[in-house]
């Protein structure tokens, strides 16, 4: 008779069959790799949850403490609500110094939006010359724009301030206007920028088309460049609205101030007869930062949209 017993490794239909140890062995490497992936996922996920409380946190209190009166902001606990104070406490910081504040809101509006389109066209415009073209000096500039990254803001405060006195400029809201118009910073970012979302071939083929070098910048480069320009004035905006020292220096009427060097007066004086400023200067930092989040949602689409331009390519 013939042996027709199965080997330890063979089916009956044929198909070769891992031992059992071998198979064992298998499971308790795919077990074990699971394991690490589900500690280092928890550990991953506990980093984040601390970091979004760490960020999170200073805001809550922010909104929690705009909401209580004066005795209940030093009284209560800091992260939790109690009386519902919020709309007299808006009354009272617009009303505060015949409505003070929303001048300063509006000033700093003006200076933050004004010098950020600027700020942008100009940039955008630089990066794009420097990108796209070719001309003499070309490396040298862009020596001196990466140059320029190493000196501190601060030390050009003092040679500023004596040209804005020499120009008229000082205690105008163009000090406050111009000199955020340019930045080196900006320009490199645009610059590196427009050498990959604007091609040359897209260049010459307007050129071809009888378009000039304006109308191609204008018509085309602006738009392939948008995801840029909303980056560059996002940052711009809210490194401008948050400025302190330079309005500091050159802006010397009340009249004129921006938000935060108002608040940080209000800060200094602590305690009129009438009103604890501090509440005040609490429920203005809340007023004050729904600017930037509404700039922030607003510009998200920008985003949404060179992300798509870029996976289409």
């Amino acid at each position: 008779m013939s042996d027709t017993t199965l080997a330890p490794d063979a089916a009956a239909d044929g198909t070769t069959r891992l031992p059992v140890r071998r198979r064992r062995r298998r499971t308790e490497e795919y077990s074990s790799v699971a394991e690490a992936r589900g500690s280092s996922r928890w550990v991953v996920l506990g980093v984040l949850v601390a970091l979004t409380l760490y960020a999170v946190g200073p805001l809550w209190w922010l909104v929690v403490a705009a909401t209580k009166s004066r005795r209940e902001l030093y009284t209560t606990n800091g992260l939790w609500f109690s009386e519902f104070n919020l709309w007299e406490n808006l009354a009272t910081l617009f009303t505060y110094q015949d409505g003070i504040f929303g001048r300063w809101l509006w000033n700093t509006v003006v200076y933050a939006g004004l010098g950020s389109l600027g700020l942008t066209l100009v940039a955008l415009a630089a990066g794009y010359g420097i990108a796209k073209y070719r001309y003499r000096g070309r490396g040298l500039t862009m020596g001196l724009i990466i140059g320029s990254f190493l000196i501190p803001g601060s030390l050009m405060i003092v040679p500023s301030f004596i040209l804005f006195v020499q120009l008229g400029l000082y205690d105008t809201m163009w000090a406050m206007i111009l000199p955020g118009m340019f930045g080196s910073f900006s320009v490199y970012l645009a610059k590196v920028y427009a050498e990959g979302a604007m091609p040359s071939e897209l260049m010459e083929a307007a050129r071809i088309d009888g378009a000039g070098e304006y109308r191609i910048f204008f018509s085309m480069g602006l738009r392939l460049m948008s995801t840029a320009g909303a980056t560059i004035f996002l940052l711009h905006f809210v490194a401008s609205w948050n400025t302190f020292m330079w309005p500091l220096v050159f802006l010397k009427g009340v009249e004129k101030w921006p938000v935060m060097l108002g608040m940080y007066s209000w800060l200094q004086r602590g305690i009129d007869s009438t009103v604890d400023l501090t509440s005040l200067v609490v429920t203005g930092s809340l007023v004050s930062t729904i600017p930037m989040v509404v700039l922030m949602i607003a510009m998200q689409r920008y985003w949404r949209s060179g992300v798509t331009i870029g996976s289409l390519k």
